[in-house]
């Protein structure tokens, strides 16, 4: 296989590996009404389908992360896959709630090992520039895409198959991923092949504060929007959850050997910024977006689950479109807090718009008009926002840095969807606050520095050896 063969199998690989990741989050969506009747689930237990994947993704993501880094990229790759496709079968021949419940658990678990390889497969096999940009771009592009077609798939599996199509799908996809990880991957494994790296060790305490201190925010939240903020239950969650990332914070700052999150990260401003930015904007662009969305085209419009995973593919197209093919242009010409800041501005005025609708408006008018602003604007900001939270990262903290990154993306989805049901009453609300969140997104990204800045910082920087040789 020449360089450029392997080269475009690590690109289809990894973005195939994340298109499954995103897809999960919300292809079950549709079908749970089938899953309802079909395993006798009760309301209540109804919405863990959903919660048990988004809690375990976005808890086990730093862990994930750092296995990467001690284990290599491929290793953490297939066993990500293997565990995904396994949970995927279990869950597709589930024949009780628990089942399907604890499955999808597993399928987050598998998600949160696979997500950050994807994107350090990605960095280690493409050298910044050019090339790094053009994939990462694409990488980004698929993750929009399954975002956005999880209705589209879980409405036609579900309405022409059954709602088990929808998990037992993976599996083929997983196995042919599989043989080819094994034969592509070799070359872009962590040094040292796919034993563990020396000197790398898994900071299971951390794991544990960071995994439990998320999953307990995220069920705090979702308690509070059915029993009240001032309950006992969310109360007491919430509170366990701030000591435990308080914990987390202090481990990894004084005794973990190889942190999640090691501390020299959080010394380069586009890393610790750009995270905050992700955090932000995935509280408006993950769950929130297609959350509410979906409710007034079925339940205001009267659309099926087809025809409401249809209603999203402008925003699909055209995110997919500006960020494959006008995004990467700018950025070898534009400042990319620059790019970051238009984006958000644009997406700012789409979900402000969004927030005007009324049962009145019809498909044009309430959806296609905000989606064309919305959709340019995350084409315009994602890759770049991308680049600016990995570039610069020394190999061996790869992994750690996709975690991180994905794991504010997760986090905020989940965090925002949350909040924004048990805060808000309306739909418009909910817009208008993810409008003023994207406004706040544009005013931190110009803090981001330049690419000269850059430049100057960048470790083998001839103004940094100078600096180095000075007594």
């Amino acid at each position: 296989m020449t360089r450029s063969d392997r080269a475009g199998a690590v690109l289809w690989l990894a973005c195939c590996g994340q298109f499954l990741v995103v897809l999960d989050v919300s292809v079950v969506n549709v079908a749970l009404p089938s899953m309802r009747a079909a395993l006798g689930v009760s309301e209540g237990d109804l919405q863990w389908v959903v919660n048990a994947y988004a809690l375990a993704f976005g808890g086990f993501l730093l862990l994930g992360g750092r296995l990467a880094d001690a284990y290599g990229r491929r290793w953490a790759f297939v066993l990500g896959l293997a565990l995904f496709g396994a949970a995927s079968l279990a869950g597709g021949l589930a024949g009780t709630a628990g089942t399907l419940i604890a499955a999808r658990g597993a399928q987050g678990l598998g998600a949160a090992i696979l997500a950050p390889a994807t994107l350090t497969v990605l960095t280690a096999s493409f050298p910044e520039g050019a090339r790094r940009t053009r994939a990462l771009a694409v990488w980004t592009a698929v993750s929009v895409a399954g975002g956005a077609a999880g209705n589209l798939v879980g409405g036609v599996l579900t309405d022409y198959l059954s709602w088990r199509a929808i998990l037992l799908v993976n599996v083929p996809v997983v196995a042919v991923c599989g043989v080819l990880a094994v034969r592509v991957l070799d070359a872009t494994a962590a040094a040292g092949g796919p034993g563990r790296r020396p000197g790398i060790r898994i900071d299971l305490p951390g794991a544990a504060l960071v995994t439990g201190g998320l999953v307990l925010l995220s069920f705090g939240v979702a308690r509070a929007r059915d029993l009240g903020w001032g309950a006992a239950v969310p109360v007491a969650a919430m509170a366990a959850a701030v000591l435990a990332l308080a914990g987390f914070v202090l481990v990894e700052a004084r005794w973990a050997a190889a942190p999640l999150m090691p501390p020299r990260l959080f010394r380069r401003r586009p890393i610790w910024l750009g995270n905050v930015l992700m955090l932000l904007a995935g509280g408006c662009y993950q769950a929130p977006m297609w959350y509410f969305l979906t409710l007034y085209m079925q339940d205001v419009l009267g659309y099926s689950a087809v025809q409401a995973g249809l209603g999203f593919l402008p925003h699909t197209l055209l995110t997919v479109a500006v960020g494959l093919w006008l995004t990467p242009r700018l950025m070898a010409r534009v400042q990319h807090r620059a790019l970051i800041t238009v984006g958000a501005l644009l997406a700012a005025a789409g979900f402000w718009l969004q927030s005007r609708i009324t049962p009145d408006d019809g498909y044009l008018s309430g959806i296609l008009g905000p989606a064309v602003l919305v959709s340019v604007g995350g084409g315009l900001f994602n890759t770049p926002l991308t680049t600016a939270v990995t570039s610069g990262v020394d190999p061996a903290d790869g992994g750690a840095a996709a975690g991180m990154m994905n794991t504010a993306k997760q986090v905020g989805g989940a965090l925002g969807l949350s909040l924004l049901i048990t805060l808000v009453a309306g739909t418009g609300r909910a817009f208008v606050i993810m409008a003023a969140a994207m406004v706040l997104v544009a005013a931190l990204a110009t803090a981001l520095p330049g690419r000269r800045d850059r430049r100057r910082r960048a470790p083998g920087c001839p103004a940094v050896r100078a600096r180095s040789r000075t007594p």
